[in-house]
């Protein structure tokens, strides 16, 4: 489950409940957002879509507790060209 909740801003807070459970900072900033979706959803739609695209690929205890939502794409460059499959 994953449980995401706005700090501030373009800051959120993610919880992700599997084997364990942890607790990420993130931040999107709007320029990105709005590469990424084209403003067709929210903030909370696109983290969520990203985290589940991490899921895919390793463990909610192997995801930063704090980070970019924009350096996903140094660990996956396919990601933003999946996530916007995804989403748009």
């Amino acid at each position: 489950m994953i449980e995401v909740k706005l700090i501030s801003d373009t800051n959120f807070e993610v919880i992700v409940k599997s084997k364990s459970t942890t607790q990420h900072k993130v931040h999107v900033s709007s320029e990105f957002y709005n590469a990424l979706t084209s403003g067709k959803v929210s903030y909370e739609t696109l983290i969520k879509a990203s985290f589940e695209f991490l899921l895919e690929r390793e463990s909610n205890d192997s995801i930063l507790s704090q980070f970019d939502l924009k350096v996903i794409t140094h660990y996956f460059p396919e990601y933003e060209k999946e996530i916007r499959k995804r989403l748009i």
